[in-house]
């Protein structure tokens, strides 16, 4: 299994068919690899499976998966967003899975009707805030993080340095308006799964840290650290 774990290339909104996706995706993987903490490899990697990934789910249907995201993270898929029914939560595990660079798979879909444009532009807002603070922390290498928004809960994906940097990056992201919890996918680059839970003052809920060593062997869902 890989050590390094860092964030997902951006998803195309819209899905791009043949050569021209491959180059794009190619291309984009290869600036994003040259800052962050992690393989051309893998920079590749997970720009090539999140491209498969949401073209199939817009493929079966563009309305059942319209609302559905996928990152992508040394093959670590994580999909967040919204369906309609419990056959379509499946289903659109069941898509990420065939991807052969798919390792794992966070199902972070809930089952509720359409946000609408409203709902979305303000998890887009807090998405872009999150990413401002960490970008102005001096302590987070923020490129090497992905940040993700779903009815105000952050996810973060992506590879720490050290425990310390992904407490503060989490800590960061919790006091950001509008977010109601943070969610953590994010590997230390040392191995180790487990960082101790700041004191916050405010801002989102901060919670113990389950196990987050995304062992594939593990009986049950994957499940990531919360704050």
């Amino acid at each position: 299994m890989r050590t390094q774990f860092a964030a997902a290339a951006i998803v195309l909104a819209m899905p791009l068919c043949g050569c021209a996706a491959a180059a794009l995706g190619t291309a984009g993987a290869v600036g994003v690899a040259a800052v962050q903490d992690k393989s051309l490899g893998e920079a590749v990697d997970d720009a090539t499976a999140s491209n498969q990934i949401k073209s199939k789910l817009l493929s079966e249907s563009a309305n059942r998966f319209g609302e559905v995201d996928v990152e992508v993270t040394s093959g670590l898929v994580l999909l967040s967003g919204r369906v309609d029914t419990p056959e379509d939560r499946v289903k659109a595990e069941g898509i990420a899975w065939t991807s052969p660079l798919t390792r794992d798979v966070a199902n972070e879909i809930r089952i509720e009707p359409a946000g609408g444009f409203l709902a979305n532009v303000s998890d887009e807002l807090i998405t872009a805030r999150v990413r401002s603070r960490l970008v102005g922390s001096s302590s987070v290498k923020s490129v090497n993080f992905n940040i993700e928004t779903y009815n105000g809960v952050v996810y973060l994906m992506g590879i720490a340095r050290s425990a310390e940097e992904l407490k503060r990056a989490a800590e960061e992201a919790s006091v950001v308006g509008g977010v109601k919890q943070v969610v953590s996918y994010v590997r230390v680059r040392d191995g180790r799964s487990q960082q101790a839970a700041p004191t916050l003052q405010g801002g989102a809920s901060y919670q113990s840290a389950p196990d987050t060593s995304y062992d594939t062997s593990a009986d049950g869902e994957l499940i990531g650290a919360s704050y």
